[in-house]
């Protein structure tokens, strides 16, 4: 029985029952063992939370923010594809880019200010980020790499978007769930979404009938040989 008929109804339910550690115990019992983004990505503030739909986007290190005689037409534009990227965000859309090395931010406040408006859930970066105050009194869930001001205009454009991408060895495509919270940031595929998060609500609630016998003095040994959960 799905618990939920839409979007909005289940990234509620996951936003009150839910965090990424249960997550992603369900999909390692799945098979799906490589579905955490790397640990080095954090919130900007310890409690933000992000999930969502992917919208992958692929940015590239460039050495000019305009150079001549390119054969490349997207090399004449400023920020490449970045702009059409960003208006391309719909509701509960999470703005999730890779590609770049890390050395200019990624993401920003008017980034934010525009993201905000289209309701898009929020942002995932192989980089950093910038204009962090104003990040902050917007609170817009924004997961990085950690603050760097350096701009990416002569360093990196957006060369394509709302396509698959790699995100440290994870595969994203358009669409797949991304959960992020303090502990880290997973993406369920589309394909095993039902299965993870049903797997994981049932973890969860079992997990508060665990801890009311360890809080009665079960031992550890006895209570995972009970409940399976630990």
């Amino acid at each position: 029985m799905t618990l939920w008929n839409n979007d909005e109804a289940l990234f509620a339910l996951a936003r009150r029952e839910l965090f990424t550690a249960v997550v992603g115990d369900i999909m390692d019992k799945m098979g799906l063992r490589h579905q955490f983004l790397p640990p080095y990505l954090k919130p900007l503030h310890d409690e933000m939370v992000v999930i969502g739909r992917a919208m992958p986007v692929l940015e590239a290190d460039v050495f000019d923010e305009q150079p001549p005689n390119s054969a490349n037409a997207l090399m004449a534009k400023p920020f490449g594809l970045l702009f059409e990227a960003l208006d391309a965000l719909k509701p509960n859309d999470v703005y999730i880019c890779s590609g770049a090395s890390p050395n200019y931010a990624l993401w920003g406040g008017l980034m934010s200010t525009r993201a905000i408006r289209l309701q898009a859930a929020g942002a995932v970066l192989d980089g950093y980020a910038r204009d962090t105050r104003e990040i902050l009194h917007l609170k817009f869930p924004t997961f990085c790499q950690g603050r760097y001001a350096q701009d990416q205009g002569p360093r990196g454009k957006v060369i394509d978007f709302n396509i698959p991408i790699e995100f440290g060895g994870v595969r994203v495509a358009p669409g797949d769930i991304v959960f992020g919270d303090l502990d880290g940031v997973c993406v369920i595929p589309r394909a095993a979404e039902e299965e993870a998060f049903h797997g994981a609500l049932d973890k969860v609630r079992g997990e508060k009938h665990v801890r009311q016998a360890l809080e009665a003095g079960m031992s550890a040994v006895e209570a995972f040989a009970k409940f399976g959960i630990m």
